[in-house]
């Protein structure tokens, strides 16, 4: 009997420690959350566990896998939240710019596909593999492309990572650069009352339209899911109140957690050059993406924050976010984004193809050394 033991008991006790570890991992990511508040950092309970949790993983202190099956729950939240900005007078006002956002979104894919293209052999990468890693869209999704064609995924994981990661850290941080550190460091919706009910409704309702969306295999699902839905119930007057700030905020560890524990060191010692290339090549395509925006905002009489953030080739969830924290129109900025997955997912695969064609393989075929 002692020795059958270990094989039933075991297998719970790592289960519970690995729970403990993922506890432990997220409550020193909200800690980071914490610092960063105080300290006024733009997007505070995202960037500061984002910060955090790398460390605490590339450093092996604590490599924490966050299971991709929580992500959801920031992201449901987030969607809803800006969902709920929709009015009949928002959908007005986005008509009116849709040409502006078609306009945005074609400026930012010509950008992709001129500075991928340019850096690609600098990376050691075919003219499509550098593409799906500068594209915004998921790692996972950009990683099944790069299957497809029979390519070594691991430097397109890796640099799309490094592109969302380094799109939150430096773009609103560069905004307030620019724009001057804002007086008030209040949370968004930091003032709206804790009312079980309401939250667990939307909680409903969101969870619902992600499960629905999902099973009708539209892209971005827990992001476009509770969107729609609760956008087109504040659009006919029958919206919910929104998630009170310590709710958003929760939501905001959890993102910047799962963004922080998808670094690794092994990762990171095996990347080599590609690294510094990858880090370069983010910084120049969000330079460029963000200097045509602002030209085309100065153009078009607009705030040019809303264009910077609206052309970002970052994360809608992390562009709404930073653009509520910076008391600028998120409605506006996330229909840019938007416009731009609907123009960007049906199409990658035939851009992908048609660059491939002018593939030359490089000597290092896409690894990562």
């Amino acid at each position: 009997m002692e020795a059958c033991r270990p094989a039933v008991t075991e297998p719970a006790f790592r289960d519970l420690r690995q729970l403990l570890r993922l506890v432990l991992f997220m409550a020193l990511g909200a800690g980071g959350g914490w610092l960063f508040r105080w300290i006024g950092s733009p997007l505070p309970w995202m960037i500061g566990p984002l910060v955090v949790t790398a460390i605490l993983c590339m450093s092996g202190f604590l490599p924490v896998r966050v299971p991709d099956r929580i992500r959801p729950f920031g992201q449901v939240i987030v969607a809803s939240q800006i969902g709920l900005t929709f009015s009949p007078e928002t959908a007005g006002m986005l008509w009116a710019l849709a040409p502006l956002m078609l306009a945005t979104a074609l400026m930012t894919l010509v950008c992709i596909i001129g500075v991928s293209m340019a850096f690609a052999r600098w990376n050691g990468m075919t003219y499509a593999q550098s593409f799906l890693s500068s594209v915004p869209t998921s790692p996972v999704e950009a990683a099944a492309m790069t299957i497809a064609r029979g390519v070594d995924p691991m430097p397109v994981i890796f640099s799309q990572t490094l592109r969302l990661s380094a799109v939150v850290l430096v773009l609103p941080f560069a905004m307030f650069a620019l724009e001057g550190w804002p007086a008030s460091r209040a949370v968004p919706y930091a003032d709206q009352p804790f009312d079980p009910l309401n939250i667990a409704l939307l909680a409903v309702i969101g969870y619902g339209a992600m499960v629905l969306f999902r099973k009708l295999r539209v892209p971005n699902p827990n992001f476009l899911g509770p969107l729609a839905v609760l956008a087109g119930l504040a659009a006919s007057g029958n919206g919910l109140a929104p998630y009170p700030g310590a709710v958003l905020s929760a939501a905001q560890v959890v993102l910047g957690c799962w963004l922080g524990s998808t670094f690794r060191r092994e990762m990171m010692a095996r990347a080599g050059r590609l690294a510094l290339t990858a880090g370069v090549t983010i910084v120049v395509l969000l330079g460029l993406c963000s200097a045509l925006a602002a030209a085309i905002a100065h153009a078009a009489g607009m705030d040019w924050q809303i264009l910077v953030l609206g052309a970002a080739p970052g994360g809608v969830t992390e562009m709404a976010l930073t653009a509520k924290f910076l008391h600028q129109n998120a409605t506006i900025v996330t229909a840019f984004h938007l416009t731009r997955i609907f123009i960007f997912m049906p199409n990658i695969p035939w851009i992908v193809a048609l660059i491939a064609r002018l593939d030359r393989p490089p000597p290092g075929k896409g690894d990562l050394t």
